[in-house]
């Protein structure tokens, strides 16, 4: 019993502790209106740690999980089929969640969260000026902004890509360096996260004295939307994803042995940690051991399903706060090209859910003001969203089993 309370303190700590200092901060927002001015520096300090240790967090953990690919499994077809399913899971995810999010619309807040900024539009840019501006700079020192996360991924990607073209004697010291760089911000970043209930407690009691206790009423809905989109894509989606894997035997074969995985997941917070159940109940589908060790031990990292899920639903969020328009052809295309990019970055990276909604405050160019909003709704969807990023890795598994070696498996496996 004590081993499953240490356990589950290990896993949840983090949560409870966040929890605990965003409700001090609203009880003093709700009690001391006046005063909450005196602790937003306190907040803006822990965000502006955060930004300045985004951009180099980045761009190492993609360069070294980009070089890193080749060195965990077969290219070749595996790679491409995983990488097309990958793809078509996680748009799908965004489509539904968008779809969801416009039939079940949340009111916007009374006040809004910020009238000094503006929709973010540039109407004088043409489509092909915004789409360059998106995803490239013409100065390499601009790729160290936060205004310009998105060329910044573009950049890391191709120079990740890169380094597994030179042979492996040559690039041995400087993959090193990536890589060490990476594990160093890494750390960097649990550091700073340890001050997160004081700094988000902080931004929480300021939002709450200067908006009011409203904006905890508007968050329900949203968060009802997730759970109940959440499972209903984990119960419908996956079903559908196990039958295109293994058709009505393989939906069978899929749900019986995700049950611990999903458990683990639940109890655990952590995808990394539900890996190896993942992999055995692969074993116990079916599915060969060549292909699942390669899409379940990178789909721990590049696959996130309720991540995506998640990203739509914290964009719908702070654009109802900010009082802008969301279902806009290019805000929505953004979003998507957002939700993408956040279901690969995160998995690489501690808190990875706090970095992607960096990516999102630059694409928009939204206020700070806006991270401790989606910070919110990340906190309290997490338990749901690791069920979801993690045995989506598993289901996934199987559809690629199926287009790889099409006939020459069956998924299935007597126990």
């Amino acid at each position: 019993m004590k081993l499953m309370k240490n356990n589950l303190w290990k896993s949840y700590s983090s949560l409870i502790l966040l929890m605990i200092g965003i409700g001090i901060g609203s009880v003093f927002g709700i009690f001391f209106p006046e005063e909450v001015r005196y602790l937003k520096p306190v907040g803006d300090v822990f965000l502006n740690l955060l930004f300045v240790t985004v951009i180099p967090l980045i761009f190492f953990a993609i360069i070294s999980s980009i070089a890193s690919i080749e060195q965990k499994g077969k290219l070749g077809k595996i790679l491409w089929v995983m990488a097309l399913t990958f793809l078509s899971f996680i748009v799908l995810a965004a489509l539904f969640t968008i779809v969801a999010v416009y039939l079940f619309p949340t009111e916007a807040p009374k006040v809004s969260l910020s009238q000094e900024f503006h929709e973010p539009t540039s109407d004088h840019l043409s489509w092909g000026d915004r789409i360059v501006s998106f995803f490239t700079v013409d100065e390499f020192y601009m790729l160290l902004s936060r205004q310009n996360m998105l060329p910044l991924l573009v950049f890391s990607f191709l120079l990740g890509t890169a380094i597994r073209k030179v042979p492996e004697e040559k690039i041995k010291t400087f993959k090193s360096f990536i890589d060490g760089a990476n594990e160093v911000m890494k750390a960097l970043l649990m550091i700073i996260m340890k001050a997160a209930p004081i700094g988000l407690g902080a931004y929480i009691a300021y939002q709450v004295g200067t908006i009011g206790p409203q904006l905890f009423g508007f968050y329900a809905k949203p968060l009802t939307i997730y759970y109940f989109g959440g499972l209903v894509y984990f119960f419908i989606f996956y079903s559908l994803y196990a039958f295109v894997g293994g058709g009505r035997r393989g939906v069978g074969l899929f749900w019986k042995n995700n049950i611990l995985p999903s458990f683990t997941a639940l109890s655990t917070c952590s995808s990394l940690a539900t890996m190896p159940v993942n992999l055995e109940a692969a074993r116990r589908i079916g599915i060969p051991e060549s292909i699942a060790n390669v899409v379940i031990s990178i789909g721990t990292t590049l696959h996130k399903n309720g991540s995506s899920i998640s990203s739509i639903i914290k964009i719908y969020v702070v654009f109802l706060i900010m009082g802008w328009d969301f279902f806009t052809p290019m805000n929505l295309l953004l979003a998507i090209g957002i939700t993408i990019f956040v279901s690969m970055v995160e998995g690489g990276i501690p808190n990875g859910g706090y970095i992607g909604e960096m990516l999102m405050i630059s694409a928009y160019n939204l206020p700070q003001e806006a991270v401790p909003a989606v910070m919110i709704i990340g906190t309290l969807i997490d338990p749901l969203g690791t069920v979801l990023n993690s045995t989506g890795s598993t289901v996934a598994a199987m559809v690629v089993a199926r287009f790889v070696k099409q006939d020459d498996i069956e998924i299935g496996v007597e126990e």
